[in-house]
């Protein structure tokens, strides 16, 4: 066709990206390991008191099964990009993999309660490994776009969560060691998937360019990456209040534990892959955060002046789930366009920060009720995210782009 009779190619839209559903098998293969990896996190919560009762540990004691792991993945986000740029995501997946499948079961097999903190804390080096790599990769090798991927992995995030506490309540009732052996046994099956249905190829092979253990730093001298890193840390601080101490005051068995936190999971994962997108196309971004980090507040704000009255605290604790599958894809979405650096690198500084809010809540909350009443650990909780609220208006100018860049992929 002669040149004068060319039609223009026409520019591609967001409309005209493969929908959500159409991705490489390999993508599918990292999305179902991390419905399994997320499995775990779900699968101990339902048993935190029997734990305790059984080990003869204090609540505050028992939530260092939540602060050793947190502690250990913030810490170990900073070499994952280290790791994954010289033995390549698949490899770095599966490595996590066997970390979590080791540590959990001999959690499982463990004896007492600070030999059981101390092996939460190797499960945790293996979902820092497993978890920061799993969303670079989704994100890389997903052909629909940043913004779908993310919805898809926060989906899968969300699948685990709802779907372990129910198991968790079913195996917590028959032993405290169920869960852990549970994890174990997943992993394996997780690890037989991931090794058949994702290919050594080029797009999951070593990358061209080896990351340094100071990248992570140097990225959060972005300002933009900074003020999100700080707010997910305090936005963590509600979260793991939540997750870890909420059980304690419920007053409720292995059982109606998993069946509560169930309604937590299904609502999280719902709201990350329906309600989320539809949140940040009507206020934005930075917008949808303000407002989900707000609603969360006053939730914690809720338990802590209703924690005696059981089904108040157990319609908050489901209800939470719904803001926090929001502001989950919401605030993961806005790390990913934050800064002019590699996927790895933003998604290792950002963790970083968010885990040590993550490690510093459980304990404190444990240590606070202990101290002063039970409500006192939800008011803490609630000043901290209401903290990230004012935090993020404050330095909403910094974080402002992330709804240009994303509009503009």
């Amino acid at each position: 066709m002669p040149a004068t009779q060319r039609k223009p190619v026409p520019s591609v839209s967001i409309a005209e990206e493969p929908g959500i559903l159409k991705q490489p098998k390999s993508v599918w293969a990292v999305f179902f390991a991390c419905i399994i990896a997320f499995m775990g996190l779900g699968l101990v919560d339902p048993i935190l008191p029997a734990i305790a009762n059984q080990l003869d540990a204090s609540p505050s004691e028992v939530t260092l099964l939540f602060t050793s792991y947190n502690a250990v993945m913030a810490l170990a986000m900073l070499v994952t990009g280290v790791i994954t740029s010289r033995i390549g995501m698949k490899r770095t997946l599966l490595s996590g993999i066997v970390i979590i499948a080791l540590f959990s079961a001999l959690g499982g097999l463990s004896n007492g309660i600070w030999e059981l903190v101390a092996l939460r804390g190797g499960w945790g080096l293996g979902n820092a490994l497993f978890v920061a790599t799993a969303l670079t990769a989704i994100v890389t090798l997903s052909n629909s776009g940043n913004a779908k991927a993310i919805i898809l992995y926060e989906a899968a995030i969300g699948l685990g969560i709802s779907v372990g506490p129910l198991i968790g309540g079913w195996l917590g009732a028959i032993s405290w060691r169920g869960p852990f052996l549970g994890v174990a046994t997943l992993m394996v099956i997780a690890f037989i998937g991931l090794t058949t249905l994702m290919p050594s190829s080029s797009s999951v092979s070593v990358t061209k360019k080896k990351s340094s253990l100071l990248d992570p730093f140097r990225a959060l001298k972005h300002r933009s990456l900074l003020v999100l890193g700080i707010t997910a840390a305090l936005y963590n601080f509600g979260f793991f209040t939540l997750l870890a101490y909420s059980p304690f005051v419920l007053g409720l068995d292995e059982h109606g534990l998993g069946f509560v936190f169930l309604g937590w999971g299904v609502l999280l994962a719902i709201t990350s892959v329906f309600v989320a997108p539809m949140l940040k196309r009507m206020l934005g971004t930075v917008g949808s955060m303000c407002l989900m980090l707000l609603m969360f507040a006053v939730v914690l704000l809720v338990m802590g002046i209703f924690t005696s009255t059981q089904w108040v605290v157990i319609l908050a604790v489901i209800f939470a789930g719904a803001l926090l599958g929001n502001n989950n894809t919401l605030i993961t979405t806005a790390v990913m366009n934050a800064a002019p650096v590699e996927r790895s690198t933003a998604s290792a500084a950002y963790s970083f920060l968010r885990f040590l809010g993550g490690a510093l809540a459980p304990f404190t909350a444990g240590k606070l009720a202990e101290t002063f009443t039970p409500s006192v650990p939800f008011y803490v909780g609630s000043a901290c995210v209401f903290l990230s609220v004012i935090y993020v208006w404050i330095n909403q100018s910094h974080i402002r782009h992330v709804d240009k860049q994303e509009g503009a992929h």
